[in-house]
């Protein structure tokens, strides 16, 4: 069976069709101005379809566009949440983020998380864990896994709010770092930049204190904590990798 290869030529656009067998080609030429756009589309297509297939491939999947807030729902004061330059950024009075997408139809209970983070000096915020669209207030299904470097509440990025907390500081403000959070069963466990800051298993049965109820885990949705008018952190690259 004979092979056949092709090349593209750029300038006059041209399509090169030869034999190997033969070593014969023969170059036939189009006149159409729009040939070297509709090329370098497919050439974009194909790049982006291999990158969505190497993401997809390893299982994780995004939950942020990098370019709007679609798939997120936030409750009172929403102008604290901004997107700009693939980033969403947190500046602003108390709020909360939820992601309301349809990845797992927004309720997760086994998964591995994964964002990058990077807090200014004295900020404050937070990632929660199965927790529940909440309009106000502290939300008060799931975890809060902290995320505070240098604000004057000791409790430090990578603890639990509340429940297991690190008062060591790991990263630094104004720089990029990568936080992973992985639940499976009872196990939480958080990473930062690959280094396992925490390891928390949750009792069998637990019950917490009056107010604290449903600081348990069960199953839900993500939430990025707006703290106070402070603070000012930003979240790009935002994927979760579901877990059976």
């Amino acid at each position: 069976m004979r092979s056949a290869g092709y090349c593209l030529i750029n300038y006059p656009v041209a399509l090169c069709i030869f034999s190997l067998n033969s070593f014969s080609f023969r170059i036939l030429k189009f006149n159409f101005p729009a040939m070297k756009k509709i090329i370098y589309c497919c050439f974009i297509a194909c790049l982006l379809s291999c990158s969505a297939s190497k993401q997809h491939a390893k299982g994780w999947i995004s939950l942020f566009d990098g370019k709007s807030l679609n798939n997120w729902k936030v409750g009172d004061n929403a102008e604290t949440f901004s997107v700009d330059s693939g980033m969403i950024i947190v500046h602003g009075k108390t709020a909360h983020l939820f992601y309301d997408g349809p990845v797992m139809n927004h309720d997760f209970k086994n998964f591995e998380f994964k964002a990058d983070v990077m807090t200014h000096k004295g900020s404050n915020s937070g990632i929660y864990i199965h927790t529940g669209f909440q309009q106000g207030g502290w939300p008060a299904k799931g975890y809060e896994v902290q995320v505070n470097n240098s604000h004057t509440d000791w409790i430090r990025t990578g603890s639990l709010y509340g429940i297991d907390n690190i008062k060591e500081v790991y990263v630094k403000d104004n720089e990029w770092f990568t936080m992973y959070i992985t639940v499976e069963g009872k196990r939480v466990l958080v990473k930062i930049n690959d280094k396992v800051v925490l390891d928390y298993t949750e009792p069998d049965n637990v019950k917490r204190e009056k107010g604290d109820e449903q600081r348990v885990l069960s199953s839900g949705t993500f939430a990025l904590q707006g703290h106070d008018p402070n603070s000012l952190t930003f979240f790009k690259n935002i994927m979760v990798k579901p877990l059976r």
